[in-house]
């Protein structure tokens, strides 16, 4: 017998629950990177769906791991604090990369300058 039909019920519907969840969630943050025209719009669905979707991922492995081996596992704990305090910095580096990338080309059409955040000088 393998762990999987050792697993209670109750175990298993949470942790496929969980798995159901967080792949819909990184499904919707990929078809938005596909969706959206300009590099500032792509980057908001990966940025904002990979904290979500790999923390529901995580849970359902740390579930699944803790209740199989009758033990509490606390890895994915470990890694689901370095994707959350990593995530959304690295994101907004590359946001920012981008923005003095278009604001040194003086591409004001680009979507640097949305929001008159920061501005394109004039030679």
């Amino acid at each position: 017998m393998s762990e999987l039909e050792l697993l209670p019920a109750w175990a298993a519907l949470v942790v496929s629950l969980l798995l159901i969840l967080g792949a819909s969630i990184i499904l919707i943050g990929a078809l938005g990177l596909l969706r959206l025209r300009t590099f500032y719009q792509r980057i908001h669905g990966p940025a904002i769906t990979v904290t979500l979707g790999a923390g529901s991922l995580l849970l359902a492995s740390m579930l699944y791991f803790t209740v199989g081996q009758s033990r509490l596992v606390v890895h994915e704990v470990i890694i689901t604090c370095f994707v959350l305090l990593t995530a959304p910095v690295v994101a907004m580096m590359i946001m920012r990369a981008a923005v003095y990338r278009d604001l040194r080309a003086k591409k004001g059409d680009s979507g640097a300058t949305a929001g008159e955040v920061y501005t394109t000088t004039r030679e």
